[in-house]
């Protein structure tokens, strides 16, 4: 009877803990380049996010965390992933990085080859997942917003954008695939095929309908997460 009693009054203080934990937001750390490093101001696609799950009555139910910092290639992100991701104690991380991997080698000589692109992402999904953190890959979307495939990276976005898929899907993860978005909406919304001013400012960063798209796309991936 003792026992009991005894297991009784630890589940009637385990129960209470659990709510509380439940009732918790859903914190949702967004990991990558100057991209992101802009998204928390006003405008920016992490900004639109909030001001969106805020008009669907969801604003209490998660926190945004923008940790972006410019000029940031994968392996950048692995050196800060503890002082920036992991001390945040996320339950997910969207990963959006890969312009800068690709943009380098060309401006600077300073880019990623694929083959250290994907040993470097392996370990940083390596270290989420070792601290039970869900995570959301994303594709790099445009250095120039040509349709063509005239712009100068194409071919390679279009590489690594497709090794993030494959790893994506070896790992089973959620992608949000943004090089495909970016694509799909300029095919249809820049018929003199400019490089820029569809939803970017200068063939890379993103404008107000490119923050509003990438929010947009996030949030179709996240809500199911």
């Amino acid at each position: 009877m003792k026992s009991f009693i005894h297991y009784l009054k630890l589940a009637l203080v385990a129960i209470p803990l659990l709510a509380f934990q439940q009732d918790k937001p859903l914190r949702i750390v967004f990991f990558g380049d100057s991209i992101t490093q802009a998204a928390v101001k006003p405008g920016g696609y992490i900004v639109k996010m909030g001001e969106m799950l805020e008009k669907q009555g969801l604003k209490d139910k998660y926190e945004l965390i923008g940790a972006g910092i410019g000029g940031n290639k994968v392996y950048d992100l692995y050196l800060r992933l503890e002082e920036d991701v992991l001390a945040k104690q996320p339950n997910i991380v969207v990963i959006y990085v890969g312009v800068n991997d690709v943009w380098h080698k060309a401006s600077s000589g300073t880019g990623t080859d694929p083959d250290k692109f994907v040993r470097f992402y392996e370990a940083l999904l390596k270290k989420f997942k070792a601290a039970n953190i869900r995570v959301a890959m994303c594709t790099p979307a445009v250095i120039g917003e040509r349709t063509d495939f005239s712009n100068q990276q194409d071919g390679d976005l279009n590489r690594y954008s497709q090794l993030i898929r494959d790893l994506a899907k070896k790992q089973g993860l959620p992608l949000i695939d943004l090089r495909k978005s970016f694509l799909d909406y300029n095919l249809k919304n820049n018929a003199t095929n400019d490089e820029k001013n569809i939803l970017t400012t200068d063939r890379v960063h993103l404008n107000d309908a490119g923050n509003q798209l990438v929010a947009d796309e996030m949030w179709k991936v996240l809500k199911g997460m």
